[in-house]
């Protein structure tokens, strides 16, 4: 179980994957939100079961209604990948009716020690994915992540290859955007990254949602001709299609880099008040393509796990990441 965010579902798929490849003789069950299933589909023993929060699941009588509903499927034991309030009630319910449980373990104290502004203990903590695999190890599946598996390039449907176009160069994807400011590259620095990458023959992708978003995509591309705008044309299984087909990835701290991780592709990272230490980097990427900001001139990075925590005078962390940088690292990655 494992019911938001985007990029915390998308940092479930490569364990899970691992695990199918195993262990192909269990089946497993995911339980989420609707919207997240396509990540899922195309894994053999694992099927889905949607979660509806604002309809039958909501509230407590909810819950003991998506355990109803999960007693037919025969369950073994429960992997609670999320450890809030509805997963522990699930969990519970499990546990009450004699199956093995297990649950993630945040690593609140370790993080904590991470983002103190004095006496930081500045280390690597557990990723995600050791953190998830770890939950099955408890439940008697160790998981070897270091093999990964991932899955074939998709094929473009027609209204993916007509926004897209044939592929004749490189496919860069950029998502600029983030849930919280802190994590979001300075929109002049942005353009300075898409105008210098545009000037190579290859083809960039924009990538957001919302109003808002496309104004601003809109405005990074300023009419050049390799540079397309794809939200609003796409929906979230032709944008997975198109992600699948690029060569790399240009992300925030965020759901973006997630996806594209667990597809394959190469993944460049740009950290603002967080890092890559908390255990969020994508998956199975290197070290060198979290691009973080400067520490020397702000020491008290990371600031906040999540990037909703601003402290006063870290505004322009992300300022120490140059342009000149992020297009040398994209091209060492193509």
């Amino acid at each position: 179980m494992r019911l938001s965010a985007m990029g915390d579902v998308a940092m479930t798929v490569p364990v899970l994957r691992a695990f199918d490849k195993q262990y192909p003789q269990v089946k497993i069950t995911v339980i989420s939100r609707p919207f997240f299933k396509p990540f899922f589909d195309d894994i053999p023993n694992v099927s889905f079961f949607a979660f509806d929060a604002k309809g039958k699941h909501k509230g407590f009588l909810g819950l003991l209604k998506l355990y109803k509903e999960l007693k037919p499927l025969h369950v073994d034991a429960f992997a609670d990948l999320h450890n809030v309030l509805r997963s522990k009630v699930i969990k519970r319910l499990f546990a009450f009716s004699g199956k093995p449980i297990a649950a993630v373990d945040k690593g609140r104290a370790e993080k904590k020690a991470l983002l103190r502004p004095e006496n930081k203990v500045f280390r690597q903590l557990p990723t995600m994915f050791e953190r998830h695999a770890q939950v099955f190890a408890a439940l008697g599946f160790p998981i070897d992540l270091s093999h990964p598996v991932f899955p074939p390039t998709k094929t473009l449907d027609e209204n993916t290859s007509k926004i897209a176009g044939s592929k004749s160069q490189n496919w860069i994807g950029i998502a600029p955007f983030a849930q919280y400011d802190s994590k979001v590259y300075p929109q002049d620095l942005m353009q300075k990254v898409i105008d210098g990458l545009s000037k190579s023959d290859v083809k960039i992708f924009l990538f957001g949602g919302g109003k808002q978003e496309t104004e601003t995509l809109e405005m990074f591309a300023n009419d050049k001709q390799n540079v397309i705008v794809v939200a609003g044309k796409l929906n979230f299984h032709e944008e997975l299609q198109l992600i699948s087909n690029l060569d790399v990835m240009l992300s925030m701290d965020s759901g973006n880099a997630h996806i594209a991780a667990m597809l394959g592709v190469k993944t460049v990272t740009l950290w603002g008040a967080t890092h890559p230490f908390a255990g969020f980097a994508p998956f199975h990427q290197p070290t060198a393509n979290a691009l973080v900001s400067d520490r020397e001139k702000f020491p008290k990075l990371p600031t906040s796990i999540y990037g909703n925590k601003v402290i006063e005078g870290y505004q322009d962390a992300m300022r120490t990441i140059l342009p000149e940088t992020v297009i040398a690292k994209i091209n060492e990655v193509l």
